[in-house]
């Protein structure tokens, strides 16, 4: 397979598989596109490598600067913006976790809070309610601190971690 055709099955894939993970495809694809090149790449040349829109490559670049793993480059002389992806593996997986946990996680923890706000808690049924968001609260709980862990650590630490888990 040919250097050229590997990045274009690469970008198809990962758009695909981003959409089993709640991503956008094209965001994804974007993504992708940016990480494979070699240069910082500009919106033209974004949409032309991706046959997309001028506005779907903008909201695409802008959520992807948003989530913090594509930054925008100035070419001294050019006016036109330039991107760039991250490309320390670790710390897209750091950040994705941390951006999914903020737009996830976290509201479902709120939300779990209000639920067992019941004005009439006295029942039997008020009491299993309150036990069951009690519970889907525990499980959330520990699913952000295992995140928390994986923001905080070091790809070291991680590998460690799973090693142990194996053995």
């Amino acid at each position: 397979m040919k250097l050229e055709e590997a990045k274009e099955k690469y970008i198809q894939t990962w758009g695909t598989f981003a959409t089993n993970w709640g991503i956008n495809r094209t965001m994804a694809q974007v993504h992708a596109l940016l990480l494979a090149s070699g240069k910082a790449l500009s919106t033209d040349e974004v949409m032309e490598e991706l046959q997309i829109s001028r506005g779907n490559a903008n909201t695409n670049l802008r959520a992807l600067m948003d989530w913090g793993i594509v930054k925008k480059e100035l070419v001294k002389g050019d006016r036109k913006e330039y991107f760039l992806a991250d490309k320390d593996v670790w710390f897209l997986f750091k950040q994705i976790t941390k951006e999914r946990r903020k737009r996830e996680i976290e509201p479902i923890v709120a939300f779990l809070e209000e639920l067992k706000e019941i004005d009439d808690n006295d029942s039997e049924e008020a009491k299993e309610f309150i036990k069951l968001m009690d519970d889907f609260g525990n499980v959330t709980n520990k699913i952000n601190n295992i995140m928390d862990l994986a923001i905080k650590s070091d790809d070291h630490w991680l590998v460690g971690k799973i090693t142990n888990l194996l053995k």
